[in-house]
């Protein structure tokens, strides 16, 4: 098996780890606090592994086709941000449900994106400059984006106390990523490295998820009782995403391999930068982290839905 074939069947991995999550919790409930002190450490080194593949050193080569990344920066920061507005509309008023759909569905992906860009017949060396500016981008505007979209519950539940810890889990392998792009570049032949590591994502995800369901099974029967709610919401993002992906790219002028690097990096969302701050708020709020994995589950298949539909059809 090669790594493409992995991504393109990582959902049933997912899956697979969720179930044996579950097992695992429901059988042994004791075995809740391992898990949940197993988790962070897995989590940085899923961060990691994931930004170590992001050219992080080269901010400059993202601005070499400004008439794209203008298109995709108003798409990811400007439109997405209004469309996600526009759905918390048809969600409950549950603050929980909706810190988590926001964590979610406001950033963009940094891995995933290439990907799918690559199976999807996509512009990949595009894909593969704009993922740093995605990247840093994400993380200073996403506390901007929950101030204007969330209310006062949110800011009384997390607090900057407990902010830091799941900062730094983010902001470690960032910069433990940027320092190995650096040896990695400083002399030829161990980018074998970077390719070593670029299969460990997937497994790592994987191991992330069962240690999230294994120690939160209430949770996460919670969050299935929510599906209801939460598909048609998540489905209609990926459609809506496609749409305005489909609108900047005539708008922009832009052939049509850019217009679907555009929509892969619209329909992916960022949810291994925001896991770390969903597992932060205070008890009573983990519903919001199961949120961010069930979302992630709705992509992965609509992701194979894009594969089909955008060469096919949106951008022929």
């Amino acid at each position: 098996m090669d790594r493409l074939t992995l991504e393109r069947r990582q959902v049933w991995v997912y899956l697979t780890a969720i179930i044996a999550g579950l097992l695992l919790g429901s059988l042994l409930p004791g075995i809740a606090p391992t898990l949940q002190a197993m988790l962070w450490p897995t989590l940085m080194l899923l961060l990691y592994t994931t930004f170590v593949q992001v050219p992080l050193l080269h901010l400059r080569a993202a601005f070499a086709d400004r008439r794209f990344i203008s298109a995709l920066l108003v798409g990811n920061f400007l439109l997405v941000p209004l469309l996600v507005w526009g759905l918390l509309h048809w969600l409950p008023d549950d603050p929980v449900l909706r810190v988590g759909v926001l964590l979610v569905l406001l950033v963009p992906c940094t891995d995933w994106f290439i990907s799918f860009t690559q199976l999807g017949g996509g512009d990949v060396p595009r894909a593969v400059a704009v993922t740093p500016i995605n990247l840093l981008l994400q993380l200073l505007l996403l506390p901007v984006y929950l101030w204007l979209l969330t209310d006062a519950q949110l800011t009384s539940a997390l607090t900057v106390r407990d902010a830091v810890p799941a900062l730094l889990v983010v902001l470690v392998p960032l910069l433990l990523a940027a320092l190995s792009e650096r040896w990695l570049e400083a002399r030829t032949g161990r980018d074998a490295l970077r390719q070593h590591l670029a299969w460990w994502p997937v497994p790592l995800l994987g191991l992330v998820v069962l240690l999230i369901a294994g120690a939160q099974v209430a949770a996460v029967k919670n969050a299935l009782e929510l599906l209801p709610l939460l598909l048609p919401v998540f489905i209609a993002y990926l459609l809506l995403a496609a749409v305005i992906a489909k609108l900047l790219a005539l708008a922009w002028q832009l052939p049509a391999s850019h217009g679907r690097t555009l929509a892969f990096s619209l329909g992916t969302r960022n949810s291994f930068v925001v896991l770390p701050f969903a597992l932060s708020l205070p008890h009573g709020w983990e519903v919001a982290a199961v949120v961010i994995v069930v979302q992630s589950l709705v992509e992965l298949f609509g992701m194979l839905g894009y594969l089909y539909w955008l060469p096919r059809r949106l951008f022929r």
